[in-house]
């Protein structure tokens, strides 16, 4: 965090007991995605996911007690299994609320760190989005990767393999 942006600023860490690649890819694939942003929202919708510079994710997130979001994912930059860059938008043009995005992806230990980072374009805007609890939905997002990421058979990669 800069102090020039903290106070438009969210970031949220987790470090995941699985390779790099494999987290990224719980990340990029369609078939893994859970956004749920809270125990009162649902699957979402997906509609189209593109997971390249310049494609775009849009899906439809219902939550019980603040209705139907819909959301697009604008993706700048895609460098597996390192890092993405996007903008998280409602799926309109010239969205106020639209907030930058850059999440990394840090080999440790054979473990992978997580760090989403969030830029938001006002403090106002910032304070209402922590009011709905996009803090806690971030967290427990990561918590569900973290149990669908224990209930998986993982890859052996090659170094592994040279070791036993």
């Amino acid at each position: 965090m800069s102090n020039d942006t903290a106070d438009r600023e969210i970031v949220i860490s987790r470090t995941f007991d699985a390779p790099r690649d494999v987290v990224f890819q719980a990340f990029t694939d369609p078939k893994h995605i859970d956004t749920g942003m809270d125990r009162g929202a649902s699957q979402p919708r997906l509609w189209g996911m593109d997971v390249r510079p310049g494609g775009e994710w849009n899906y439809m997130m219902h939550h019980e007690q603040y209705g139907s979001f819909k959301n697009r994912v604008r993706y700048h930059e895609v460098a597996r299994p390192s890092r993405l860059t996007y903008t998280h938008d409602a799926g309109v043009d010239g969205d106020p609320a639209a907030f930058e995005v850059t999440v990394t992806f840090e080999e440790v230990s054979g473990k992978t760190k997580v760090t989403m980072h969030s830029l938001f374009p006002t403090a106002a805007e910032l304070a209402r989005v922590k009011g709905f609890g996009a803090v806690e939905g971030g967290k427990q997002t990561l918590e569900r990767l973290a149990e669908w990421l224990g209930t998986r058979e993982l890859p052996i990669h090659q170094a592994d393999k040279e070791q036993r």
